[in-house]
């Protein structure tokens, strides 16, 4: 390893519960997070996950972070946590998060990318996994980080650990692309907006030099104060530039990413947004082709049409919460060989179980290099397209058991309903379902809808909003 790292002092940090997510730390630098909060999560992490190697365990942590100007001070923080706390830490420098799940999974190390995601530019945070990029969430280690960061970290007295610099880009873009069959040789013009963000790092090294690829980069300059636009690709108006260069380009297709490029969302060449949904079942069918009667999860949210195309094909659909923390787990438990969520997180077996948004546009682009030319990515996935969808409508409330209760009175009276409470309320009817489930962390309702026709979608959508919206009745 390289050189050590110093020993840190144990002081009591502020109280977490604002910045200890479901399944990450995340606050506005640095009144929420800190240089003090990242350092006493970093021996936190080690005591949790058992990292030091005089515990039997791994000896050593693997961080990465993004491009953001809090994120080299809040690394630095966390590492002298981990190296005050008696563990090795291998620092990857600038990363995606998948490319830090491409570390942890490969070395076998547990992992900590300092990272906000989508969030605006004041925000930071901490996303951590356990060796091979298991993940930590609320129920799986993260409650007990933030009492350990809460009491000031760990209180290990020992030799501090040692750090040591190394660059896994290279071997993770190879990785990557060992997955997909990309020999296909219909050329692709395919316009890339990378939002100032990670995707700026990791596509250059993964598409770059694909035969027969023509990429058109937009925002691929790191910088974390996101000039352009917001890296958060699930509100549209941060997609209007992508659609606007697709068609002046006259482009097969178009590809986002968020902040730490973990997320993926498309364009078509009509300069159409792709719903996340469609895309599962396109890779779904792909991801069966090579793992013939495998499982493939779903959130309860992505719809009707994903476990009718995995039925299909042969597969075995899987229902489960929304949350990656859920659907890692399930694929674990199943053997699912993917998982995809309607936020534009995709999940492969062969990626750890963990989220890659870079292998999910290289199977949109495998998938169009296979057929036939002159194919559109619209026809590609119209087999697909067969629900309209209201998308994730937010409302916030003063009393959200009371809202959920008010619309589940309104429904029980129905014929025909079925109800499942696996995460909020979902109500199902032979033409129509919906879901209403709680934040996680604020007091909000979030609704999604969908149905076989947009009249009908509506009339579900706006009956449900006007109850959790209208007065108490």
């Amino acid at each position: 390893m390289g050189h050590r790292g110093a020993a840190t002092t144990v002081t009591a940090v502020r109280e977490l519960s604002g910045v200890v997510k479901a399944y990450d730390v995340r606050g506005v630098v640095p009144d929420e997070l800190d240089a003090d909060v990242a350092r006493a999560v970093g021996g936190a992490f080690v005591d949790v996950v058992g990292a030091r190697a005089d515990d039997d365990g791994p000896g050593a942590v693997v961080l990465g972070r993004d491009m953001r100007a809090s994120s080299p001070g809040l690394a630095t923080a966390f590492a002298e946590g981990v190296t005050g706390a008696g563990a090795d830490l291998v620092d990857i420098g600038l990363a995606s998060t998948d490319q830090l799940y491409y570390a942890a999974g490969s070395l076998d190390l547990p992992g900590a990318m300092i990272t906000a995601s989508h969030n605006p530019a004041r925000y930071n945070g901490i996303k951590l996994c356990r060796a091979g990029a298991a993940p930590v969430g609320q129920d799986t280690g993260l409650a007990d980080v933030r009492r350990l960061a809460e009491a000031g970290g760990s209180t290990y007295a020992g030799p501090p650990g040692r750090v040591e610099r190394r660059d896994v880009l290279a071997a993770y873009a190879g990785h990557l692309r060992s997955l997909v069959d990309l020999g296909g040789t219909r050329p692709l013009v395919v316009v890339v907006d990378a939002a100032n963000a990670m995707a700026g790092h990791t596509v250059p090294a993964v598409l770059g030099d694909l035969l027969a690829l023509t990429l058109v980069p937009l925002y691929f300059e790191l910088d974390g104060s996101f000039p352009h636009h917001e890296a958060n690709p699930i509100d549209p108006d941060n997609l209007v530039d992508l659609q606007a260069a697709v068609l002046a380009h006259r482009a097969d297709l178009g590809l986002a990413f968020d902040g730490d490029a973990d997320r993926c969302f498309v364009v078509d060449e009509r300069g159409c947004v792709v719903a996340p949904p469609l895309l599962t079942a396109l890779i779904a069918v792909r991801e069966l082709a090579r793992s013939p009667g495998a499982a493939v999860i779903a959130n309860l949210i992505t719809g009707r049409a994903v476990p009718e195309v995995v039925l299909e094909h042969g597969g075995v659909p899987v229902r489960t919460r929304v949350g990656h923390s859920y659907i890692k787990t399930r694929m674990a438990e199943t053997g699912a060989v993917f998982g995809g969520e309607h936020s534009g997180h995709f999940y492969f077996r062969d990626f750890w179980r963990a989220d890659s948004g870079l292998l999910a546009a290289l199977h949109v682009l495998a998938a169009l290099k296979a057929a036939p030319a002159g194919t559109p990515l619209s026809a590609l996935l119209a087999p697909y397209d067969r629900y309209v969808a209201s998308g994730e409508l937010n409302s916030e409330v003063a009393d959200v058991p009371a809202s959920m209760q008010r619309v589940r009175r309104a429904f029980e009276a129905r014929d025909a309903v079925t109800f499942d409470d696996l995460d909020g309320l979902s109500v199902e009817h032979a033409d129509w379902w919906f879901n209403l489930r709680p934040s996680n962390t604020e007091p909000l309702l979030r609704l999604n809808a969908e149905a076989v026709d947009r009249a009908t979608m509506e009339a579900v959508r706006d009956e449900v909003l006007g109850l959790v919206r209208g007065p108490a009745r």
